[in-house]
């Protein structure tokens, strides 16, 4: 009703303006017409451009990334390599030391093995799957792995193909799903007994939970997933998100924007693959989050109680007030955090070495 009311005030005014009542009112026509009919129909007709705006991959901050050197993204002690996924894709990954260990890196006489016996020294290992937009060294990521490494944990972070320094090939859920297990696999088969953690964010969430069902069914779940400001399911997303408010009213709103997805490899079904994770699930999401609304991390916690095995391990929701201006990105400045991983951790009864 707003929307309509500023949209008949903004004709008016041409017309008070001295633009001919003619004019003013094909004007608005068209505006109508493109905005509720070739745009919704374009959408719905052209899988290039859904998966473009779900996979964000040319939206690409900050520039003059020089993935070799972490150091200049205020990450010493942090290696940068490649995990080949399949013929011809490989990914960008970098391993960000624990804090107490970033010294004794710098004096290793041979940095790689270094780094990957390092990650058997019983620390958590946290496996990070961003969202959609950008790369691994976007500023709030860069904070989240330094709370992390603060902690003493080891962190993995990777570019799903398409973005960043990873193979540029367009995404698809079954491509990009594919590059986190092989990642999984190959940081598991480094880690021994330690701890292996994997921490989901935004679109992420949709990647972890489609990943880790996978894990869990073939037999090698992780210790833990952290899902931070998840959705239920891609197409209730797209449903809430603020850029399809304009459009959501529409009779044939659901055909046009949600029906097409599934045919293009875009489905992020969350609220069906935790059905198969039986590991411990922690969930974090911010009240004023306006990109992921709090209500879908809430749908997806009450509906993972529902249908999760009756034995499956501990899951935890813990929502953070819209006072703190967290949104979207910054549940990382939660001063609490550090304590909410811990006693999730302790609650699961996930061993961490404190002798190190």
């Amino acid at each position: 009703m707003i929307k309509r009311f500023i949209y008949a005030a903004f004709l008016a005014a041409l017309w008070h303006w001295g633009i001919e009542l003619k004019t003013v009112l094909l004007g608005g026509f068209l505006v109508l017409l493109v905005t509720y009919t070739v745009v919704p129909l374009f959408y719905h007709y052209n899988g290039w451009l859904q998966r473009h705006l779900v996979f964000l991959t040319f939206v690409n901050y900050p520039k003059g990334i020089d993935f070799d050197k972490p150091e200049n993204e205020g990450l010493p002690g942090t290696r940068n390599f490649y995990v080949e996924t399949e013929d011809n894709i490989r990914v960008g990954v970098w391993h960000i030391l624990p804090a107490s260990l970033i010294d004794t890196a710098e004096a290793a006489e041979n940095r790689t093995e270094f780094f990957n016996n390092s990650l058997c020294d019983d620390r958590p290992v946290l496996l990070y799957l961003h969202g959609n937009t950008a790369s691994r060294a976007v500023p709030h990521r860069v904070e989240l792995y330094k709370l992390l490494r603060k902690m003493d944990y080891h962190v993995v972070a990777f570019d799903y193909r398409g973005y960043a320094d990873s193979s540029k090939v367009v995404p698809t859920e079954t491509g990009i799903v594919h590059d986190a297990c092989v990642v999984y696999r190959y940081v598991k088969e480094r880690v021994g007994t330690s701890p292996l953690v994997v921490w989901g964010h935004s679109l992420g969430t949709g990647v972890s939970c489609h990943a880790v069902s996978h894990m869990c069914l073939s037999g090698e779940p992780p210790t833990a997933l952290i899902l931070e400001s998840p959705f239920n399911n891609i197409k209730d997303e797209i449903r809430y998100h603020p850029l399809t408010s304009i459009f959501r009213k529409m009779p044939k709103f659901e055909w046009l924007f949600l029906t097409p997805l599934s045919s293009n490899g875009i489905d992020f079904r969350s609220d069906e693959h935790i059905a198969h994770i039986n590991t411990p699930i922690l969930i974090l999401h911010a009240e004023d989050d306006l990109v992921v609304p709090y209500m879908l991390g809430h749908k997806l916690y009450e509906v993972a109680k529902k249908i999760r095995p009756k034995d499956a391990d501990l899951i935890q929701f813990k929502g953070f007030e819209s006072k703190h201006g967290y949104a979207h990105k910054f549940i990382y400045m939660a001063p609490e955090l550090p304590q909410i991983i811990r006693q999730f951790f302790n609650e699961a009864k996930i061993k961490i070495d404190s002798s190190n």
